[in-house]
């Protein structure tokens, strides 16, 4: 399928939106909230890397949309809008295209986000699919890594480790179970949570590439340290195994004791405090109060 006929068939009845000029025009010109500070993110996902070659096309459109709104929510910021750079390779063939757009619709449906534009080419390797979030926060509003004080309490929304069990069912090395399968492939940005900790969460971040290497950096961020209770943390499976494995894009964050953060927790997404910040940089690990040293912290590139 050609560039024309994808934008053309496929994308351009998904940009319902004024804003995005029928995909006719060079750029989208859109007039944000009144009075709302902007928040924009971007990320990329690679096949191979962030999606399996033979996961569902459907499932790979949600999951671009739902990463980069996994970082609004992180922000307590409310999405707005999307701009997609699709890089494909020789394995998206026009059966592929068609079931992405589907699944996309359907994304851009569910999580009430508007498709802007963006640029599509076609090379010889693997698809570098990107996504460009636009969200918008009250002005002061939007919550940063940085700003976990000592004496903070460090809480996590969800259960971690599902997304790597999904992975691996994916892989064939575990049975398939539907629902742990959908937390690897169709995650869930917690976007209602996030807006509900500003004002309330001193820092937040979204757990993306593991608990235990994304809790570090945000007390780096916030120039302090971090303990974590590994008994205390909601895990699926191992637990060393779980904190370090990623694709969760929970909410993990810190806020004062006394701020009223259990009432926030519903029964689709608890919330649970595994720990606190403190004072001396780094990161530290505790089982039933003795300490660990994991062997592995997360994921990088």
């Amino acid at each position: 399928m050609r560039e024309r006929a994808l934008i053309a068939e496929l994308l351009a009845p998904l940009a319902t939106h004024r804003a995005a000029r029928g995909l006719a025009d060079d750029a989208a010109v859109w007039l944000p909230p009144l009075g709302r500070e902007l928040v924009l993110t971007h990320d990329t996902i690679a096949c191979g890397v962030h999606y399996l070659p033979g996961d569902p096309p459907s499932d790979v459109a949600w999951k671009l949309l739902a990463v980069n709104l996994s970082d609004l929510a992180a922000k307590g910021a409310t999405p707005a809008a999307v701009l997609l750079g699709l890089t494909l390779g020789g394995h998206e063939d026009e059966a592929w295209l068609r079931a992405f757009a589907a699944g996309l619709g359907r994304a851009l449906e569910h999580f009430e986000v508007a498709l802007f534009g963006g640029d599509t080419v076609r090379w010889g390797g693997a698809a570098v699919l990107g996504c460009t979030a636009i969200g918008h926060v009250a002005p002061g509003r939007a919550l940063s890594r940085g700003g976990a004080r000592p004496g903070d309490e460090l809480w996590v929304s969800g259960r971690i480790g599902e997304a790597g069990l999904g992975l691996a069912m994916a892989k064939g090395e575990l049975r398939p179970e539907k629902r742990l399968l959908n937390r690897y492939r169709r995650p869930e940005p917690r976007l209602v949570l996030g807006r509900a900790l500003a004002g309330v969460a001193t820092a937040a971040m979204d757990v993306s590439d593991g608990l235990l290497i994304d809790a570090g950096r945000m007390a780096a961020a916030s120039g302090a340290g971090v303990e974590i209770d590994l008994d205390a943390v909601p895990v699926a499976g191992a637990a060393l195994a779980a904190v370090a494995a990623g694709d969760d894009y929970e909410l993990l964050f810190a806020a004062p004791p006394g701020a009223g953060v259990a009432a926030l927790a519903t029964a689709k997404v608890p919330v649970t405090r595994i720990g606190h910040i403190v004072a001396e940089a780094g990161l530290r690990v505790r089982d039933g109060g003795a300490a660990v040293v994991p062997t592995r912290l997360g994921w990088e590139h």
